[in-house]
């Protein structure tokens, strides 16, 4: 497919905002709006967002960027859509009314469930089928709690009228107004429901979490033709050709076409993936294996390692503990204390990813003296964040078998000059900042562009530009002895709330 037209609008929803942005074919920014998404905790551990309030921020958004690019909406040439991964909500087919909140990620409500099915011995079998652990992050035991929880759900199912589906489908399916009910094959992948090397949704999975086939979502690729907007929302029908969970997204948006290249995305969490290539990498280091991206008849697939608290840990400062004002502040906070006091700091506020994958630990702040300012704690902030990463990058190169000799990195938080640095001190590699901070969006826009034959992966290559690079200069000495106390206090926060 070839078309004219002057930009891609991307929409990014995210788990702690809305954003859309809009790109011309250079890659540049030609518009930029953002909403806070409320968090709702109802429980500890529980974790739940309004889908209302997702579609009021991201409708609002998209409205918002195509006012202040000062191009009609007929000059949109495509729209690409991210979004948070794992979360998962239902909705009834007939009314488009979403049964109560969505479960985030991040939620932990269904650990006991994952717990009961690994001594009943079924983890191995799960991860062999979908390259995932079982664990409550996945939307299979939240989509389970759901299907069995909220009161109109069976009586739909029976209806024929109830929908379920990962934010990509809840969003394309407003977008379309109800006419296109799919999801891509990256975000399948994060469901637990999905074989990765047929696929397809996994009949066996399907039947033991009890999800009926019907209410999930078509399987497309990521760069496809979903489906058209509902002309009330924009003012036109505009195709949506690009889908991918938000950390794919950022893979392709960073031009990672090659296996074995790399990159990190700093937001809410921390999230480190590799292009495996056309062959999913099993791993023996508590990583994932997932679809990278589809692209015609093509799959790519990628090893992920998650680290479920990072940007979060700085919000806590900032809200819960009222350490600083804005999150901005927090590399210059860190930076005045020159070094980190005996302090270490992990963020387990909704237990601990990869390596680790334990959903009980709980956050641990420890090395507190009379002596203990803000800024070390702070620093101690930091840090976690650098050190949660590393542990990943140890897993990653030990299944891959390489080591990588830059990393590539993205998202809001890479504006911290400071914490890049500090990265790549504590990794010992170059850290390579994106000239695209929000390489998300671009990854949406940029599959979708593709599919309309906007670029090519050659021309997504040459627009891929690096803005600075971190070059480490702590020595080996210092870094080994932060990251190796580090390790001796996530150990020491495993197992904590069991």
């Amino acid at each position: 497919m070839r078309v004219e037209g002057k930009a891609v609008l991307a929409l990014d929803q995210g788990t702690t905002s809305s954003r859309a942005m809009i790109f011309d074919l250079e890659g540049r920014v030609l518009a930029s709006a953002q909403q806070e998404l409320h968090q709702i905790y109802p429980q500890p551990g529980w974790v739940e967002h309004d889908p209302e309030e997702i579609w009021s921020t991201q409708l609002a958004t998209a409205r918002q960027a195509l006012a202040t690019s000062g191009l009609a909406a007929q000059e949109i040439a495509a729209v690409g859509v991210t979004n948070q991964r794992e979360t998962i909500l239902l909705w009834d087919r007939e009314s488009g009314e979403a049964l109560g909140n969505a479960i985030v990620w991040q939620c932990r409500r269904t650990a006991p469930r994952c717990d009961a099915l690994r001594e009943e011995g079924w983890e191995p079998r799960i991860q062999k089928k979908t390259g995932l652990p079982l664990d409550p992050y996945f939307s299979a035991s939240k989509l389970e709690w759901l299907l069995r929880e909220r009161p109109r759900a069976q009586t739909l199912i029976k209806q024929g009228r109830l929908l379920a589906g990962t934010v990509d489908s809840f969003l394309i399916w407003r977008l379309t107004g109800g006419k296109a009910h799919c999801t891509d094959y990256s975000n399948a992948s994060r469901t637990m429901l999905f074989n990765l090397c047929s696929l397809d949704w996994d009949e066996e999975l399907l039947q033991l979490f009890g999800v009926p086939r019907e209410v999930l979502p078509r399987l497309c690729p990521s760069s496809y033709p979903f489906g058209k907007l509902d002309p009330c929302w924009l003012g036109t029908d505009l195709p949506i050709t690009g889908v991918a969970g938000d950390q794919q997204a950022a893979l392709f948006g960073q031009a990672c076409f090659q296996p074995g290249e790399a990159k990190n995305t700093y937001g809410t969490g921390c999230f480190l993936l590799m292009n495996t290539g056309a062959v999913p990498v099993p791993s023996t280091h508590g990583l994932l294996s997932t679809v990278a991206w589809g692209i015609g008849g093509e799959v790519r697939y990628a090893l992920e390692g998650s680290v479920f608290i990072a940007g979060a840990a700085v919000q806590w400062l900032r809200d819960g503990l009222g350490l600083i004002k804005q999150s901005s502040e927090i590399g210059r906070l860190a930076e005045e204390s020159g070094d980190n006091g005996g302090v270490y700091f992990v963020p387990a506020l909704t237990g601990l990813g990869a390596p680790f994958w334990d959903p009980y630990a709980r956050g641990l702040l420890i090395g507190l003296t009379r002596a203990t300012q803000p800024a070390h704690i702070a620093r101690a902030t930091e840090e976690a964040i650098c050190c949660q990463t590393r542990a990943v990058l140890e897993a990653m190169e030990e299944d891959a078998g390489i080591s990588l000799p830059k990393l590539k990195v993205d998202g809001g938080a890479t504006s911290d000059s400071f914490l890049l640095q500090l990265q790549a001190d504590l990794l010992g590699v170059p850290v390579e900042r994106s000239r695209i901070s929000e390489t998300t969006a671009w990854g949406a826009a940029a599959l979708a562009g593709l599919e309309m034959g906007l670029w090519d992966l050659p021309h997504l290559t040459a627009l891929s530009q690096v803005q600075h690079t971190y070059q480490p200069k702590m020595t080996e000495e210092a870094r080994e002895q932060i990251y190796r106390n580090w390790r001796r206090a996530a150990e020491r926060s495993l197992g904590w709330a069991r």
